[in-house]
């Protein structure tokens, strides 16, 4: 039989769980203005390639490319529906409290009360949101091995096998639900940022050596130093310098940091998109494949116990970014 490549699946929240609900006032909607589905979920796998047992969360818009490479290395895939959409709207205060956007976040993953600002209840989280997802998919979809996913009794995600990743705002959120529960991997792409926190040197429940980062050099989170701080007080230093892949081969010297200084025409706008497959991605001028293919393969897939050596912290790097 020919090779059928992944198979994507998609539903919405709330034909899953009719818990769902809207919160409007943080922009969560179910339906929008014009009653078209806002709360579709999407998830896919190829069961032709051999399964690694892990399950990617994916904590931003859909990205049918990035997806269809990470099927491709053996990893499941899912995109649930979670809000993601308070950032314009909460902690807009100057200045702004340092565990505002962090408690945020984290009541948006957990569905739990850790923000005075929202009122994200467990139906609407993003780790519940998941669960019954993952529910729906063993049911649906059984060729696809999604019960791996889920404890002996269906009552929880096996969140060991977990890898949560991102772009941007997602990535951040990935970052700070790493904090408080023990995952996989993070996989923070352009990201992660709240400069005005401090939720990134708290205690965290995932390993230090499991967070990994890649950013352009001209996206504004890392002119602005935003990246590099969130990088050094995750601890992702002691794993190996800031690597730039166009200079480079993997493994990367085993780092956690990687950086891309492709020419983007100085647009910070595309170097801050550019480091996803899609559009602004660094492509080959002769047939149009992306360049930073490995890249994206070692961030999901490279061994977590290989590491590189421990670097000192950045002095350029201004780490005490705080509002008047």
């Amino acid at each position: 039989m020919a090779d059928e490549g992944p198979t994507r699946l998609e539903a919405r929240a709330s034909e899953i769980d009719p818990r769902c609900k809207a919160h409007p006032e943080i922009g969560f909607l179910i339906e929008d203005a014009k009653g078209r589905p806002a709360d579709v979920q999407h998830a896919s796998v190829d069961t032709n390639v051999p399964a690694k047992g892990k399950l990617v969360i994916w904590l931003m818009g859909n990205n049918t490319a990035l997806f269809d490479r990470l099927n491709s290395y053996g990893l499941h895939v899912i995109r649930p529906h979670y809000a993601n959409r308070w950032f314009s709207i909460c902690c807009r205060q100057t200045p702004v409290g340092e565990h505002c956007r962090g408690n945020i976040r984290l009541e948006a993953a957990t569905g739990e009360d850790f923000s005075d600002e929202v009122d994200i209840p467990k139906p609407d989280g993003m780790m519940e949101r998941s669960l019954q997802f993952v529910r729906w998919l063993r049911e649906r979809h059984p060729e696809g091995n999604w019960d791996q996913f889920l404890t002996e009794d269906g009552s929880q995600l096996r969140w060991d096998d977990v890898i949560v990743s991102g772009s941007s705002h997602g990535s951040t959120t990935a970052a700070r639900f790493a904090k408080h529960v023990k995952v996989s991997r993070v996989v923070a792409l352009c990201g992660p940022r709240d400069q005005h926190q401090v939720w990134q040197a708290l205690p965290s429940a995932t390993p230090e050596n499991r967070y990994f980062g890649f950013s352009h050099v001209l996206d504004g989170g890392w002119t602005g130093d935003h990246y590099c701080r969130s990088w050094e007080l995750l601890g992702m230093h002691k794993f190996g310098p800031i690597v730039n892949v166009d200079q480079t081969q993997p493994p990367y010297s085993n780092t956690r940091r990687l950086i891309t200084d492709f020419d983007v025409g100085g647009d910070a706008g595309r170097a801050h998109s550019s480091v996803q497959p899609g559009s602004r991605a660094y492509k080959n001028p002769a047939d149009g494949s992306f360049m930073h293919e490995p890249v994206w393969r070692y961030l999901y897939t490279h061994p977590v116990d290989q590491v590189g050596d421990a670097t000192p912290l950045d002095e350029g790097c201004d780490k005490e970014q705080r509002q008047d």
